[in-house]
């Protein structure tokens, strides 16, 4: 079984990709939702959404790694403590866009209310300059989600091994 991460700063589209591979019938899990992440690493998720500055729940996240089944499972997210699990994924891709394309995305997308107020938009902002670089240095490689989001799937398929919609 592949096991991928896909990290990114909020708006780069990981939901929007991560989502598309699970109408492609791949195992595809969006940890900002299903009470994936908590306060503290082996705290209850108090909510099921995931909130800023949270980190993954480390036994739930072991046990979705440990029990993985079938060809592949897709992770999204971007917490602190993702880098204990990067032993764990056969990939770590990096999902970015423009800036200007995360601040349009960040204040247009309704699925999630992070990044509309100033503050937070600021804040989304400025963790794109200083913490991408990071989860690039950590990353296997790179995906511009500039792109229209089957090209950035086929993309991100091709580069592990996987097959697409057509060879499935």
């Amino acid at each position: 079984m592949m096991r991928v991460l896909l990290t990114g700063v909020s708006g780069v589209g990981k939901s929007t990709i991560v989502a598309r591979l699970a109408e492609l019938g791949y195992r595809a899990v969006d940890t900002d939702y299903g009470g994936w992440c908590a306060p503290g690493p082996d705290i209850d998720p108090p909510a099921p959404e995931a909130q800023p500055d949270w980190v993954w729940h480390e036994a739930r996240m072991r046990r979705l790694l440990d029990t993985a089944e079938g060809p592949a499972l897709f992770v999204s997210g971007c917490v602190p403590n993702q880098w204990k699990f990067y032993d764990d994924f056969d990939q770590v891709v990096l999902l970015s866009a423009a800036p200007e394309t995360v601040r349009r995305r960040l204040l247009t997308r309704t699925g999630n209310p992070y990044g509309k107020s100033p503050g937070e938009l600021a804040k989304a902002l400025a963790d794109q300059r200083e913490v991408e670089p990071l989860l690039r240095s950590g990353a296997a490689f790179e995906i511009d989600t500039g792109l229209p989001v089957d090209e950035v799937v086929r993309r991100l398929l091709d580069r592990t091994g996987l097959p697409g919609a057509a060879d499935r």
